[in-house]
């Protein structure tokens, strides 16, 4: 009996059923007699409670401040404690709208691909390890060659990650000319726009809702959770980037491709390399263009194929 409702019942029950006298049973309990005596009172703040829940569906994003300046118009003089509580019991607190990323989709329409490193295409998968650890992969494309340029993988991979691995893809393959993307915040960020206009490269943002824009990097991502994510089981961060390399190495090299005419990725760029080369002699680097009749055969070719 710690309560002092419990104490009280206590005294009823000795009272009751032992036939002792309220002064002794009382005393026995610990308690004084004129808490057995007390009743509660019913609460009066109904009125003031109903006032309050009428003015926070007229006013859904008003404090209880704000309401209570309203409630003094109505000739409810409660302080502002009461009216505090009775609005917080109701649980009509409003809550904080957090900014959300703004989408940087300006409207720009969909891309062929009519050369490698035309454009390139990036998105992230996610896993986890067999002790629910989250993973994050990583993955860019050439939406030309279908070649995975890129597979990483890390619990979490940021703006100044992706800009390194980008890097690093540029090194020994060139720059392209625009990198397709959904409006995720590693890629939406400051960082990632700085990168984009120090080496002019166009970062080019999908519509929000639609992952279909970037067809190429979503058709990859499916044929990866389907042939590798749900058949893999991965003990930790290094097995798994063990496992997506591995499968980096299959698709580029071994895996045929149905939109390149089952040649795979590494066989098709290996094809038209020479045709996309620039004339001996001429000036730039490996990424430039041969004849104009070389490359629309090549792109009717491709597009067939696609």
């Amino acid at each position: 009996m710690v309560t002092p409702a419990a104490r009280c019942e206590a005294v009823e029950v000795a009272v009751s059923e032992h036939s002792m006298s309220r002064r002794r049973a009382c005393g026995l309990v610990g308690i004084s007699r004129s808490q057995t005596y007390y009743q509660a009172r019913p609460s009066s703040d109904l009125e003031l409670r109903e006032k309050i829940k009428e003015l926070a569906v007229k006013h859904p994003r008003f404090g209880y401040r704000r309401l209570r300046k309203k409630l003094r118009e109505e000739g409810f003089m409660d302080n502002h404690k009461r009216i505090c509580r009775v609005y917080r019991e109701e649980r009509l607190q409003v809550s904080i709208r957090r900014r959300k990323c703004t989408a940087k989709y300006r409207g720009e329409g969909k891309i062929k691909p009519i050369r490698p490193n035309h454009f390139w295409c990036m998105d992230f998968v996610h896993d986890s390890t067999f002790d629910w650890r989250k993973l994050k992969f990583f993955a860019v494309i050439d939406a030309f060659t279908r070649e995975n340029l890129a597979l990483e993988v890390d619990t979490s991979i940021g703006g100044e990650r992706v800009s390194r691995i980008l890097d690093g893809i540029i090194a020994t393959r060139g720059y392209p000319e625009v990198i397709v993307s959904d409006n995720g915040p590693e890629f939406i960020c400051k960082l990632m726009d700085a990168w984009a206009y120090k080496r002019g490269v166009k970062l080019q943002f999908i519509e929000p809702g639609k992952p279909m824009q970037n067809g190429f990097i979503e058709s990859f991502n499916g044929k990866f959770r389907d042939e590798c994510l749900n058949v893999s089981y991965f003990l930790g961060v290094r097995d798994a980037k063990a496992i997506a390399t591995a499968f980096r190495h299959d698709y580029n090299n071994v895996r045929p491709h149905s939109s390149l005419k089952y040649m795979t990725p590494a066989e098709f760029a290996a094809a038209v390399v020479n045709d996309f080369s620039p004339p001996r002699g001429a000036k730039g680097g490996g990424e430039g263009l041969g004849d104009g009749q070389t490359e629309s055969r090549m792109v009717d070719s491709h597009l067939e194929w696609s």
